[in-house]
């Protein structure tokens, strides 16, 4: 159902919508219209990379850091293309995983001054306050070295972290920084492309907000019917609108979705039962080429 994008664009943003404990829409918009929509079961590489592949490879493409697009990035919009696809992690995504860890009211001096280091990313406009951050961050942990590497010990009477949370809030901003997309948006080589978004804010207030709106409006519906809704929506905030009869043509069926899913359930179930390495039987226990069993004592 999704049209091929062929003539690239500046700047795309993707998210994804969750319905389920096994239905996510993966969608790829610009400032103005619905690029691509894919269906899966969770996010992961081959989720992205089939979103990805009908659309042309754009400058930059700011994601909120779903599980497996990184990987389906270097696959689909790798750099070596033209124009690059450069990644710009959402800033505000980045914070609110510090957050998570830390809670806006951290207990503990190191916990106060990571969460402030993660709040300031929201308020960076320039390279040079982005070096600062850079350098302020990295600061921290050598002052805080023996703090974070305290350890304590469990019930079970193995030693952890005593601090595991702090820790890895630091790791998730420190991957950020080593990957190079944190602060993509203030990149000297994308001059020609600002101002640039530091956030995904245009997918998550826009397309997806009205997408969680209209369901909203419309609870009650089964998930076939949610899915087709949203499929709707986005063929009709296409850049090429199908006409209503055309999308009804290719609108799949309550039953062609609840196959698919039925179908995926019972790979799944097989899948699990099959043996795994050391659990299969072995050929020996039940066949022997003597009369009588030798490795009996």
């Amino acid at each position: 159902m999704p049209p091929k994008i062929e003539e690239p664009r500046s700047v795309i943003y993707v998210d994804g919508i969750h319905l389920g404990r096994k239905a996510v829409v993966l969608i790829a918009s610009d400032e103005r219209h619905v690029l691509g929509w894919h269906l899966c079961r969770a996010e992961n590489s081959r989720g992205w990379s089939a979103l990805m592949q009908r659309i042309a490879a754009p400058e930059v493409v700011v994601s909120d850091g779903g599980d497996g697009f990184p990987k389906a990035l270097r696959k689909t919009w790798p750099r070596a293309t033209w124009p690059r696809a450069h990644h710009q992690r959402c800033i505000f995504h980045a914070f609110s995983q510090v957050k998570r860890y830390t809670t806006s009211k951290p207990r503990t001096q190191a916990g106060a001054e990571l969460y402030g280091l993660a709040k300031a990313l929201l308020g960076i406009t320039t390279l040079k306050e982005a070096q600062g951050w850079a350098e302020a961050f990295l600061a921290w942990p050598e002052r805080w070295d023996d703090f974070l590497s305290e350890r304590t010990k469990t019930e079970e009477g193995r030693y952890v972290l005593a601090h595991e949370r702090l820790v890895k809030a630091r790791r998730s901003l420190a991957r950020l920084i080593n990957a190079g997309t944190l602060f993509t948006y203030l990149d000297p080589r994308l001059e020609h492309l600002a101002p640039l978004p530091a956030t995904n804010n245009r997918i998550e207030g826009g397309t997806n907000a009205q997408l969680r709106a209209m369901l909203r409006d419309h609870r009650g519906l089964s998930i076939e019917r949610r899915l087709k809704a949203i499929f709707w929506w986005c063929c009709m905030h296409s850049p090429s609108p199908l006409h209503a009869a055309e999308i009804l043509r290719a609108m799949p069926t309550d039953g062609s979705i609840r196959a698919k899913y039925e179908r995926l359930n019972q790979q799944d179930k097989l899948q699990e039962t099959i043996p795994q390495w050391g659990d299969a039987i072995v050929w020996s226990e039940l066949h022997r080429s003597e009369p009588y069993r030798m490795d009996w004592d």
